[in-house]
């Protein structure tokens, strides 16, 4: 849960928070334009994925303003070239539009997710939900904050635990429908009842920080850009993501920028069941 706090005096943060604001307004600006029906340019990349003219004007503009505040730090961009990231030691990892596919489908469970990558590790993270007008941002080594920039009042993550919800909450994609997924609820649900929670992109990561979800499987890929700023925000709280082989991923250092298939938990007390019940499903395959 979070609780509401004094303005933060961190410098980084302060000089963020009003750029991905305006970020924020930009991308409804553009979800209200599209659901309107009026004229939308939707294109499809190499990979076949979409693209909207949405991804790309908030693309532009927060690769701007970034230049600017830290002109020394590249940016990763899913939109940018990136081809020389090898060289950096440093980085901004920057999705415009995390859920393309959901915004298409006129859901509103879109995000803008940006991290700061250092000797491949998530140091400091920020998911912008434009539809609900808030933020939740922070270091790796501190609890997070949520920032509503329709009221600009500011809170602070709290821990806390639900001693009397013993269901067990799993957060799964809209397109989470292959066996792997049933076999995965099923064996938590040997001894714990399940709450199953659809919802799009890296919002099932602020899910997590709200408490609506603790645990997050994916048997499918993403790319490092969907997952670093929800990683770094969980870790933050004493929860973790990791790969399907239980190692948290690295950043900005493999061959490929794409992600297999991953198990995130809210807390360390979940984080045995959730592990166990990879396990479990490994054994099947």
């Amino acid at each position: 849960m979070f609780i509401t706090t004094q303005v933060p005096q961190d410098s980084q943060i302060l000089q963020l928070v009003p750029i991905l604001a305006h970020a924020g307004q930009i991308l409804l600006e553009e979800y209200q334009h599209y659901c309107t029906g009026r004229e939308f340019n939707i294109d499809e990349k190499a990979d076949r994925s979409p693209v909207t003219q949405a991804d790309l004007r908030v693309n532009q503009y927060l690769m701007q303003q970034l230049a600017e505040i830290t002109p020394d730090i590249p940016v990763l961009s899913e939109e940018s070239d990136h081809s020389r990231r090898h060289e950096w030691d440093v980085c901004w990892m920057l999705d415009p539009l995390d859920g393309t596919r959901e915004f298409i489908h006129e859901r509103d469970e879109f995000t803008i997710n940006l991290s700061m990558i250092q000797n491949h590790q998530t140091v400091f993270a920020v998911i912008v939900v434009p539809t609900e007008q808030v933020m939740y941002m922070g270091y790796l080594t501190e609890l997070p904050y949520k920032y509503s920039f329709s009221e600009k009042s500011w809170e602070r993550y709290c821990k806390y635990k639900d001693a009397d919800n013993d269901a067990i909450q799993v957060g799964l994609s809209h397109s989470s429908k292959n066996l792997r997924y049933q076999r995965y609820i099923e064996y938590i649900e040997q001894e714990n009842p399940v709450i199953r929670r659809e919802a799009g992109s890296a919002y099932k990561f602020c899910m997590m920080l709200e408490g609506e979800i603790d645990i997050y499987p994916r048997f499918h890929p993403t790319s490092e850009w969907d997952t670093s700023a929800g990683q770094g925000l969980l870790e933050s709280i004493g929860g973790g993501l990791v790969s399907l082989d239980g190692l948290p991923f690295t950043y900005n250092q493999r061959a490929t920028v794409l992600n297999d298939g991953f198990i995130a938990f809210r807390d360390q007390e979940i984080q045995p069941l959730a592990l166990d019940a990879l396990s479990s499903i490994n054994l099947q395959d």
